[in-house]
């Protein structure tokens, strides 16, 4: 297996006032970091020239240190291909493993951390998170995507690059590809905004991140949703703001019961067109009320627009920040879920008056986002690539949803209450009582299932359990015997359990 550091020169010292013969010096070097396991087996290693030239000496010792080391087995010759690390050459015992350690205080002093650092909580990686499979959440449908029509356009965007947008870094990322999600935006999502306001970032994931550096100080109160997306509450935590967790139901945020707890809050953070986790749509009422909410107290509000693109039962809904009279709501989106995860590309639509303050902010951060990725893209979106892979996406995703919801129905009857399945690539199912929906979860990992539980969505303690149930990547023939094996993995008393 060829790896990164092929033919490239290791690190090796001579001295050329040194008694022992300069290539002596080449192989000993070699054997030592073969040794070491610095150099691996089929490791592709520097042919004579380029290692001669790279230690500014004779070609002659590199030629005699390569004959030594492939004579006493350290390196093996392939006719046309070059010299490798031998790959017969033994395992070399592991070194014990030490335990890790958590605190270095003892060995180097105070070791000093910033507070911020301490405010999010620690990462876990838990079982239903490690896999790609039925349930999986956040997961499109890879086998989907138009991967020849996206390595054509990469090719092109590779074979002749265009030297001003190789230099150029322009922190709101590529002008082209800015004016192309403009235009998309206005028209799909009815987002009110000029190329000029769009920030192109890496991910929703940062777009949060930046909110919170250029909204929050420490102490600053921000409305979340209850239950809510647990990413967007770590990047208003690493900012040092307070969350004032408002309750959701079938209209979607309470703007009352917000207003009630804290009525003073600076952000409120929504997913008004399908909210997360629970599906609902914020109701037309709630939607003026949370903007007359905003303009009064002088607050934002950050709209998350996560998977907009995917509704089943009705047309998509137009965007909370196209009613904003007062220009209160940075817009949030992302390309993840509509095309793969590993992208890395989301957009803000950011108000004209505080762009400045955004810009400095993303400067600062990683000063630009990638050049390649949003070339791409931008032709992407131009040449029809986009449209046309969102509406098959559509009908793939809403036959996934159907199969699922009567799946769910069969084999659990009254037991489970279903929401959010008229939109997303995802639904959620709770019960009243009985098993913890973690457990539930982690037994369902162990099957290779890999549904996420629905308690670690609220800040506080969850009303009742629920597990949610991504259906993008599952195909739709899979879905009734993955139901059957969910199911299973229920006491019988629970299955049939009236919520």
């Amino acid at each position: 297996m060829r790896t990164p550091a092929d033919g490239i020169p290791p690190i090796i010292a001579v001295d050329r006032g040194a008694a022992i013969p300069l290539h002596q010096q080449i192989s000993t070097g070699f054997r030592s970091a073969i040794l070491r396991r610095t150099l691996l087996p089929g490791q592709r290693v520097p042919s004579s020239r380029t290692l001669a030239t790279e230690l500014s000496i004779s070609r002659i010792p590199v030629l005699g240190a390569y004959a030594e080391l492939i004579a006493e087995g350290y390196f093996e010759g392939r006719g046309g291909s070059g010299t490798f690390i031998s790959r017969s050459l033994p395992e070399p015992p592991k070194p014990r493993q030490r335990p890790f350690p958590r605190s270095g205080g003892a060995l180097s002093g105070p070791r000093p951390l910033a507070q911020r650092a301490g405010l999010v909580p620690a990462r876990e990686i838990h079982p239903w998170m490690r896999g790609w499979g039925a349930f999986g959440l956040h997961q499109p449908a890879i086998e989907g995507f138009p991967f020849k029509a996206w390595s054509s356009l990469a090719a092109r965007h590779s074979r002749n690059p265009r030297a001003t947008l190789l230099h150029r870094l322009d922190s709101l990322g590529s002008e082209r590809l800015r004016q192309a999600v403009c235009a998309y935006l206005r028209t799909a999502r009815s987002v009110r905004c000029e190329p000029q306001q769009i920030m192109i970032v890496s991910g929703s994931q940062q777009a949060l991140d930046i909110c919170a550096r250029a909204l929050c100080d420490p102490g600053t109160p921000v409305w979340v949703e209850e239950p809510g997306y647990w990413l967007a509450r770590s990047a208003f935590l690493s900012a040092g703001a307070r969350l004032v967790p408002v309750p959701v139901d079938g209209e979607g945020l309470d703007v009352a019961a917000g207003i009630e707890a804290c009525r003073n809050a600076r952000v409120a953070h929504v997913t008004p067109s399908h909210q997360f986790p629970l599906g609902a749509t914020l109701s037309p009422a709630r939607r003026l009320r949370l903007l007359e909410w905003a303009q009064r107290s002088g607050a934002w509000i950050v709209e998350d627009d996560y998977d907009g693109e995917f509704r089943y039962e009705s047309a998509p809904v137009a965007s909370l920040q196209g009613l904003d009279q007062n220009s209160r709501v940075i817009y949030i989106g992302t390309l993840s879920k509509v095309l793969f995860p590993s992208l890395r590309l989301g957009y803000m639509v950011i108000p004209a008056d505080i762009l400045e303050a955004f810009t400095a902010i993303r400067c600062a951060m990683d000063i630009a986002p990638t050049y390649l990725s949003q070339e791409v893209l931008a032709d992407f979106l131009c040449e029809g690539h986009f449209g046309r892979h969102i509406r098959r996406m559509r009908s793939l995703y809403r036959e996934r949803r159907t199969q699922l919801v009567a799946a769910l129905a069969e084999h659990f009857g009254a037991g489970l209450e279903i929401h959010g399945a008229d939109a997303g690539l995802h639904l959620t199912a709770t019960w009243t009582r009985g098993e913890p929906d973690r457990e539930v979860a982690t037994r369902a990992a162990r099957d290779g299932m890999w549904l996420w539980p629905l308690s670690p969505s609220y800040v506080g303690d969850a009303p009742r359990p629920g597990l949610i149930l991504g259906y993008g990547s599952t195909a739709a023939a899979a879905i009734p015997q993955a139901v059957r094996q969910l199911r299973n993995l229920f006491p019988p008393a629970a299955k049939g359990r009236a919520r």
